[in-house]
């Protein structure tokens, strides 16, 4: 048996041209990873998508895609299409596109922008400010990574911050900001539990201290823990707030303990309005990553926005 080589190329005339329609149709499908992300992707139902992704098969006499449980999943034959015709059509969509640019009259299509809700409000979007003033239009939406992630796929935005790095072809990423974690209190807290006691007693000096969190499972606690202690952290939050903007307010005014990005409570450490409880050698990091569908943006402020976020998170 005869096997196509990865760099081969598809014989793109193999009953006559093929149907730019169905190509560009393809490479949506190729990249959004489903049928119904690409239809939504393009304007188009679901039962057009699959009529043109079946006709397209006909005509090239091989498979393209195969079904799964949740989209589709590319043949090599559907890779080697792909990677054929990837720049030419992007190319062609942003010639296309030109004669649709916005007049000084008309503003531009806003970027939707999505993300967790601090990162955002506290560096996002005041680094964006002096864009905004110079035309661009903004929709933020906040949420988890998960579902962040697959509203960028689907369509729903144009670029995506994420704390989990995408997988698959339908998306681009970089990373955008390295944040560390601290574990903070009060300094009320700070004098109960005592100078150094955390570094020479380890978890056991905040047994009686209340732990603020975002999340009933506490997973920014327990990575801490882990990476730190090198323990478990057990017991339950006795505050559960979903915005670590509001964990920092209950910590600054007493309520108990946290760990938080530092970034985001860098004027309350300055000021002294919440203290280190602990400042290991090597604290625990999290990546933060900017993430956009692949191909060439339909809207060039998407792509003046992304250099932007990606030079202003160096500094973050």
């Amino acid at each position: 048996m005869s096997h196509r080589n990865s760099d081969e190329l598809v014989d793109l005339h193999p009953a006559g041209p093929l149907d730019l329609n169905q190509l560009r149709t393809f490479l949506a499908v190729h990249r959004a990873g489903s049928f119904t992300a690409a239809a939504h992707l393009l304007g188009l139902s679901q039962p057009t998508v699959t009529a043109q992704m079946r006709a397209l098969e006909r005509q090239l006499g091989r498979q393209l895609f195969e079904r799964l449980p949740r989209g589709v999943a590319p043949t090599a034959m559907a890779d080697q299409l792909a990677a054929q015709i990837a720049g030419p059509l992007d190319a062609l969509t942003v010639v296309a596109g030109g004669g649709d640019t916005a007049s000084a009259d008309t503003p531009a299509e806003p970027v939707h922008l999505a993300g967790p809700a601090e990162l955002l409000c506290t560096r996002a979007l005041p680094s964006l400010a002096p864009l905004v003033s110079d035309g661009l239009r903004l929709r933020i939406t906040t949420g988890l990574a998960d579902d962040l992630l697959a509203g960028l796929r689907a369509g729903r935005f144009d670029l995506a911050v994420s704390t989990v790095r995408p997988r698959g072809r339908a998306l681009g990423a970089a990373p955008l900001a390295d944040e560390e974690f601290v574990l903070v209190a009060a300094p009320v807290w700070a004098e109960r539990v005592g100078p150094g006691r955390v570094e020479s007693a380890g978890p056991a000096a905040l047994c009686d201290v209340p732990l603020i969190t975002y999340a009933e499972d506490l997973p920014i606690a327990r990575r801490y823990w882990r990476h730190v202690f090198g323990t478990r952290l057990n017991g339950p939050a006795a505050v559960v707030i979903p915005d670590l903007r509001g964990v920092l307010a209950a910590v600054v005014a007493g309520a108990g303990f946290a760990v938080l990005p530092r970034y985001l409570c860098l004027d309350e450490l300055a000021s002294g309005a919440a203290v280190p409880l602990l400042e290991p050698a090597d604290p625990p990091i999290n990546t933060s990553f900017l993430a956009w569908r692949a191909g060439a943006a339909d809207n060039p402020h998407v792509t003046m926005v992304r250099d932007h976020l990606l030079q202003a998170g160096r500094s973050w």
